[in-house]
């Protein structure tokens, strides 16, 4: 979760900042937003590969320790139904 709100928040701080410097050259319209948001996507997404790391591997560790108990959980069931 916490990985999560940092991956939106990180890209609606570039969004906003990218926003910022284009409303000074380009109309604001409906296709200047879409590309201002699909360039602000792929900054976002290498940031956060830089930026994010230690929260990545946190979640990772996590959803693993998540499986563990999830195929510890569909085994004992199995085991029971033997």
């Amino acid at each position: 979760m916490i990985y999560t709100a940092a991956r939106a928040l990180l890209f609606a701080v570039v969004f906003g900042l990218l926003w910022l410097v284009f409303a000074r050259w380009l109309d604001w319209n409906s296709i200047t937003a879409l590309w201002t948001a699909l360039i602000a996507l792929v900054i976002s997404s290498v940031l956060a590969l830089i930026a994010l790391r230690s929260l990545r591997d946190d979640l990772a560790v996590e959803v693993a320790a998540r499986a563990e108990r999830a195929k510890a959980s569909y085994e004992a069931r199995r085991k029971a139904e033997d």
